[in-house]
Parts: structure tokens; sequence; C-alpha cells
């Protein structure tokens, strides 16, 4: 797992700031693997910190219990998950919905909000924001 200090935190507020952000390390990634990352916000939408979690070309693992440990260490507000599709198609298969969900839930038991979650594929994002699912 790659972990990042974010030096000159920037705010991930809107779906266009946190596909951006999110695009520039996709970018760096290799678009065969899925990759997850998650951005730790603080009450201003500024990402402080960022995480990386690298799957292979069938799936990545979302360490939950880790992801939410990180949160409540850094005293975040929110977080933002992103991961690619090597497929290159952008929808949200049943396993993100269902992971989504789960983290969404158990981050809300900590008063820690969900703010949305970007499927990339390619020059397509979805945002389970905009579709209703959060």
């Amino acid at each position: 797992m790659f972990q990042s200090r974010v030096t000159a935190p920037r705010s991930l507020t809107g779906f266009d700031a946190a596909r951006g952000f999110f695009a520039d390390y996709f970018a760096r990634t290799d678009p065969a693997r899925e990759t997850l990352f998650v951005a730790y916000l603080d009450r201003d939408a500024s990402c402080v910190h960022l995480s990386r979690h690298d799957g292979d070309v069938t799936g990545v693992d979302w360490p939950l219990r880790s992801i939410l440990i990180e949160a409540a260490r850094r005293n975040c507000a929110g977080l933002v998950v992103a991961h690619n599709h090597p497929s290159g198609d952008a929808t949200p298969s049943p396993s993100d919905r269902s992971a989504t969900h789960r983290l969404a839930k158990a981050a809300d038991a900590i008063d820690l909000t969900l703010v949305d979650h970007l499927v990339f594929a390619g020059e397509d994002c979805t945002s389970f924001r905009r579709m209703g699912l959060l």
C-alpha cells in the first residue's frame, strides 16, 4: 500500500475537482490493473492524505478497517474513493456497489462522510454521487 502526505492540500469540492485530482494519479498507474485511491478530507473538503491500494486485472481489495482507522487517526471529516476498471467500462459493478455501501455505512457510524466514489475507465468517469448511489 502506498501512502502519501499531501504537501499542499487540494480541494475536492465537486465532481470536476475530484475527477481532475484522481486523473493525475491514475495517469501514473498501470491501466491493466485495478488501483484504489482513497483521499482523506478535512472539514473544508481538502485532501490531507492519500492512500493507494494496488490490485490485479480482476479487482482490488478494499481494506475498510485500515481506511477507517487512518481517517480517525487523521481526524478527517470525509473520504473520496476512486478506482479504475481495466475493462474500459466505467459502470459500477455489483461488487463496487457492495463495497461502497459497506464503506459508507461504516464511515457513517464514526461521523465520517463518504463524499463520492469515482470509477475511471480510460477517459470515462462515473460518480456514485451523481448516479444517486450515495
